[in-house]
C-alpha cells in the first residue's frame, strides 16, 4: 500500500506552520549497489564546510544515514530493531504481523514506520545543511526549492566486482545481490510517490566507473552552486 505522501507532509506541516520555513538547503543522495554513496557523502559534507558560505545555514554541513532509523525508533519509543526489517527492505508477513500486535504494547506497522521515516528525513532536510543517503529521499524532499537529487550509478559488471570482494561473494551471486536490492530500494521509493511517478526523477545521474570520488564531488558541488545552496 502507498501513501500520499504530499498529503501527509502537508497535513502535518498544518499541525506547526513554523517547520516549513526556508526548509533546506539539502542534497539527496540515491544509489545502485555498489556505489560509493556513503564514502561521498562523508566528502562531500567535509569539502561543503571548508567553503565560503552564501547560501547556505550558519551550522555544518552533515550527511544522515543511520540517523533516520535512529531518530524513527525514537519517535515511535520503540527499539531500532523493531524497525530494523524496513530498513532492509523486509517486510512481514500477514501471520507475524498479527502476533507481534497481539503480544507488544508498541506494535507499529509497517505503514506507520514507513511515515515516520518520512516525517523524520523531512525534519532533517528542513533543518538544511543536510545530505540524505537513500531512504527515498528524493520522494519526500522533492519540493523543497533548495535540494538538488543525485543518483549514483554504473554498469552492473563493475558493481558486481566491488560487491563480490566486500562480500566474499562469487561474481555471480553478487550480480544476483545487487539486482535483487537494487529492486528493493526502487520499491521503497515507490512507496512515497507512486510507481513510475516524475516526482522522483533525480536531477543528476552519475556514472561511479568512469568519474573518481573528487569528480563526482565536483559535479554536485557544481550543482548546488548553481541553485544557490552554497
Amino acid at each position: 500500500m502507498k501513501i500520499d505522501l504530499s498529503k501527509y507532509l502537508d497535513n502535518w506541516y498544518k499541525e506547526d506552520s513554523a517547520k516549513n520555513i526556508f526548509p533546506g538547503p539539502v542534497v539527496t543522495l540515491s544509489r545502485e549497489v555498489g556505489c560509493p554513496a556513503k564514502n561521498i557523502a562523508s566528502d562531500l559534507s567535509e569539502k561543503l564546510n571548508t567553503l565560503k558560505r552564501k547560501h547556505s545555514k550558519d551550522h555544518p554541513w552533515r550527511w544522515i544515514d543511520k540517523e533516520i532509523m535512529m531518530e524513527s525508533a525514537k519517535e515511535l519509543q520503540v527499539d531500532s530493531s523493531q524497525i530494523q526489517h524496513v530498513f532492509d527492505y523486509k517486510k512481514r508477513g500477514v501471520l507475524e504481523d498479527l502476533l507481534l500486535a497481539q503480544s507488544k504494547d508498541y506494535y507499529k506497522s509497517d505503514m506507520k514506520i514507513r511515515t515516520t521515516i518520512a516525517k523524520v528525513i523531512r525534519n532533517f532536510a528542513n533543518a538544511g545543511n543536510a545530505i540524505i543517503v537513500g531512504r527515498g529521499g528524493v520522494a519526500i524532499t522533492r519540493d523543497i526549492p533548495k535540494s538538488l537529487h543525485i543518483y549514483l550509478e554504473a554498469p552492473l559488471e563493475w558493481r558486481a566486482l566491488r560487491v563480490a570482494d566486500k562480500h566474499n561473494f562469487t561474481i555471480d551471486q553478487a550480480r544476483s545481490y545487487a539486482q535483487n536490492i537494487d529492486k528493493k530500494r526502487s520499491t521503497f521509493r515507490d512507496f512515497f510517490q507512486g510507481k513510475g511517478n516524475d516526482y522522483t526523477r533525480f536531477d543528476i545521474k552519475l556514472n561511479c566507473m568512469t568519474l573518481e570520488p573528487n569528480e563526482l564531488i565536483d559535479v554536485i558541488i557544481g550543482g548546488m552552486r548553481t541553485r544557490s545552496m552554497i
